[in-house]
């Protein structure tokens, strides 16, 4: 009985609100068996790692749930905690969630046929989506997954750069296992602090530019060795055929046509992504230690246009202000390189706690802003009342009493689904075919829906066109930047603290 369910004490997740089922399974491939765009940062990360979230056809019979801790699970519940429970707000209750946490599930179908694609070139769209710190491929599966519920294939990454908990790194035939633990670093900025933000970075270019040679691979039915064992290999004929059903599904060659997306660093990470395929060709020979710069003739150079469709969730700017990165940090986003669609591919959302971050927000209203004399759309840009830092990820939802307690954080499942909508929409401002928004999710009556599937009022800045959901107003701040160590104040450090708490 459904009532039942209410009384678990193991945390939950609401269900997907799109119209397509939602499968899921955790791919990592061996990196030697993929062209990689730049040699590897750390030759000893010997896969690339992530979780595909993608509309499915519909299970038969009895599903294994996706656990939401992923194997081992002793030793990932243990990091968890020993990384959560470390902050003075969460100590409080978090020695209480250990035994919880193992059960944890997923809402998506374990190892389903992918669904063929009802779209107009028969092919899904697909974004990749970059975690930030303390996260992994499964902590952000609510936004992934309910995007992938209206029609997208999201490739959720695992980085092994030390930003999560823990990461195990199977051994392949080149490089034996590795498992990699927590890196700690100060978000207060430093030299130490920037070389180290910039040495993860470079991890993180490198898997992002991996996974899309995997993409590439699966959607031309290339085979690949999945080194996750945790399928039933006589199941639909284990992973080769599960991984050749996305064979000629995928709408992964026009330019443009990815989106790519991240929360705090993952958000950084998409930028300097973005930002160093795009202008890889025109970087200056004296600049110093560059992140990522793929070879011309790669795919993922002809990837990367103006209407690639970039989120960017609570952007953390730390990252991108290293001194070594100044050239990169000037230029603006790729998307306006062009009137059309100029900013209109660019979503920023925010959380309250990083609006009232001073520092953070000025750097982000920069990273987001239109260059001097671009008159085309600028990029969009709104918080969620009463949100916090970890809103956009799974912990909101799956703790919504104890976030609200100590943290104050409101709706959180309200919140993701405002995150949603306006990726959504920025995905069809550039044309990619996404299933319509429901009316559960735009809030209206039945009898008002747009035909059209659209959802404009999510993107409107104008005031109380959706409750608490507030748009933020972007400018190019002129000038030369002064480095960001030399203008922190010391009430700017305590707000980045507070805010970055996960």
């Amino acid at each position: 009985m459904a009532w039942l369910s209410q009384l678990s004490p193991v945390p939950s997740f609401p269900s997907y609100t799109g119209p397509y089922q939602v499968g899921t399974f955790h791919v990592e491939i061996p990196a030697a068996d993929l062209p990689s765009p730049v040699p590897a940062p750390d030759p000893s990360i010997g896969t690339v790692s992530f979780r595909i979230f993608y509309p499915c056809q519909k299970p038969s019979g009895h599903q294994k749930p996706v656990r939401w801790i992923p194997q081992p699970q002793r030793a990932v519940v243990g990091a968890f905690t020993r990384f959560l429970g470390a902050g003075q707000r969460f100590s409080e209750f978090f020695p209480f969630l250990p035994s919880l946490l193992y059960y944890i599930a997923i809402p998506a179908v374990r190892n389903a046929p992918l669904l063929p694609p009802p779209t107009t070139n028969k092919r899904w769209p697909v974004m990749f989506f970059s975690h930030g710190l303390a996260g992994n491929r499964n902590t952000y599966s609510h936004i992934c997954g309910s995007l992938s519920s209206h029609g997208i294939v999201v490739i959720s990454m695992d980085h092994r750069d030390g930003s999560s908990p823990i990461q195990h790194v199977h051994a392949t035939k080149d490089t034996e296992a590795k498992i990699i633990e927590s890196l700690k670093v100060s978000h207060a900025p430093s030299t130490e602090v920037y070389e180290a933000r910039d040495g993860q970075l470079r991890i993180r270019l490198w898997e992002l530019g991996l996974a899309h040679e995997a993409l590439l691979c699966m959607e031309q039915g290339t085979k690949l060795n999945n080194l996750d064992d945790s399928c039933n290999a006589g199941r639909n004929g284990g992973w080769e055929s599960l991984l050749s059903t996305f064979k000629d599904r995928l709408d992964v060659h026009t330019p443009g046509r990815i989106s790519f997306a991240g929360h705090s660093f993952g958000a950084a990470t998409t930028i300097q992504f973005l930002k160093s395929v795009f202008y890889a060709s025109s970087r200056p020979s004296n600049s110093r230690h560059p992140l990522f710069v793929p070879s011309p003739d790669s795919s993922i150079a002809k990837q990367i246009t103006a209407s690639t469709p970039t989120i960017l969730l609570d952007l953390w700017c730390l990252p991108l202000r290293s001194p070594d990165q100044a050239w990169m940090w000037e230029k603006p986003l790729p998307a306006y390189s062009s009137k059309t669609p100029g900013g209109s591919a660019v979503l920023a959302v925010l959380s309250q706690a990083f609006v009232n971050w001073s520092g953070n927000l000025n750097d982000t209203k920069r990273a987001v802003a239109p260059p001097k004399n671009y008159d085309g759309p600028a990029a969009n840009v709104f918080y969620p009342a009463q949100s916090q830092h970890f809103s956009q990820s799974d912990f909101g939802v799956l703790f919504p009493y104890l976030t609200k307690k100590f943290l104050k954080a409101e709706e959180p499942e309200r919140v993701l689904r405002l995150n949603m909508r306006a990726a959504l929409q920025t995905m069809r401002n550039v044309g990619i075919e996404v299933a319509p928004t429901s009316n559960v999710d735009m809030e209206l009556e039945n009898d008002k829906q747009s035909p059209d599937g659209q959802d404009p009022t999510i993107l409107s800045n104008k005031e109380n066109a959706v409750r608490n959901w507030i748009a933020i107003e972007t400018r190019q701040l002129g000038g030369k930047r002064v480095d960001q160590e030399k203008k922190q104040s010391p009430s700017d450090a305590i707000e980045g603290a507070r805010a970055m708490e996960i």
